[in-house]
């Protein structure tokens, strides 16, 4: 004889159509919440992203508003044109020397300044404000400083006497990309600094306790004790300042009047405004534009492997 459970209790049916109700309500007050972020991200993000793919595609060039115009589909011969080009190559190498110098400068640098200004130091808040202004102030204008302090008969050139390299720094070939990167990381360093402030409060006071009663000094803390605990801060500096290395462009426009000589500073951004604005191969510049996302797609991968793990 088939045994069949007893029917719940009308009021235990009725709490849970209430309960669901509830979450449902709940999960349309959260899309509600969420959906002007979300067509923030589609208009600003994922339509220029889509129409640059589809432009790359395209012998794509700009055309008056109404014009009747035939762009016609040409397959990845805009993808093999970039991969080919000195020019972009050159951009791409320029960008991975930018990387290599200005990621670990600011990293390093960032972390240090942090560490120090959360310590109970004098004039702590002034040396704070004093790192973020730079990264506050017009590009323009502290551009126009550096040029300033750099050019051939600058003060950094009279300073150094028979040292000073010739030609002179912005237009050296040699040396206008290094010194472009260490110009981005003196800017935005204080942006970074409070980064890192803000995960050195998350960091146990305790650790640095049991830390010192077993002996270690300061350095020793900082290196088993704060790299270790603002790790994810670290992988988010260190994607930051990857994600502004591939979009360097003001920089080499305005130090070094648009690439430096024989395109020693160029960036791929730069190429691209050059490629696509000056000379009105839109279809092509969109195509180095999808390789740059691709590229920083897999550092911010690789990136993710090494410092985003446990």
């Amino acid at each position: 004889m088939a045994v069949t459970a007893p029917a719940a209790p009308p009021e235990t049916r009725s709490r849970a159509r209430s309960g669901s109700g509830h979450k449902a309500g709940r999960q349309r007050i959260g899309a509600l919440f969420i959906a002007p972020y979300v067509v923030f991200l589609v208009a600003i993000f994922a339509y220029p992203v889509g129409l640059a793919v589809y432009m790359s595609f395209h012998e794509y060039f700009f055309a008056a508003p109404g014009a009747i115009v035939d762009r016609p589909f040409i397959g990845l011969d805009n993808y093999v044109a970039a991969i080919k080009d000195p020019a972009v190559l050159q951009s791409f190498g320029n960008a991975a020397i930018f990387l290599v110098i200005n990621v670990p400068l600011t990293v390093v640098l960032a972390l240090v300044l942090a560490t120090a200004l959360n310590a109970a130091i004098p004039f702590r808040t002034f040396f704070r404000v004093s790192y973020y202004v730079p990264y506050i102030t017009a590009s323009v204008a502290v551009v126009g400083v550096w040029l300033f302090l750099f050019n051939g008969a600058g003060l950094v050139n009279n300073l150094l006497g028979p040292l000073a390299p010739s030609p002179s720094w912005f237009v050296n070939s040699t040396l206008a990309m290094p010194l472009i990167a260490i110009y981005v990381s003196w800017k935005q360093l204080g942006f970074f600094v409070l980064l890192y402030l803000a995960a050195l409060q998350n960091v146990p006071k305790e650790l640095y306790e049991a830390a010192s009663m077993d002996g270690a000094g300061r350095f020793r803390q900082f290196m088993s004790v704060t790299v270790p605990g603002v790790r994810p801060a670290t992988f988010l500096v260190t994607l930051l300042a990857t994600i502004t290395g591939a979009n360097l462009f003001t920089e080499p426009y305005l130090l070094t009047g648009g690439g430096g000589p024989n395109g020693a500073s160029s960036s791929p951004v730069l190429v691209m405004y050059q490629e696509g604005i000056q000379q009105g191969n839109a279809g092509y510049a969109a195509a180095i534009g999808i390789i740059l996302i691709i590229a920083v797609l897999l550092l911010a991968g690789v990136q993710r492997l090494v410092l985003g793990r446990k």
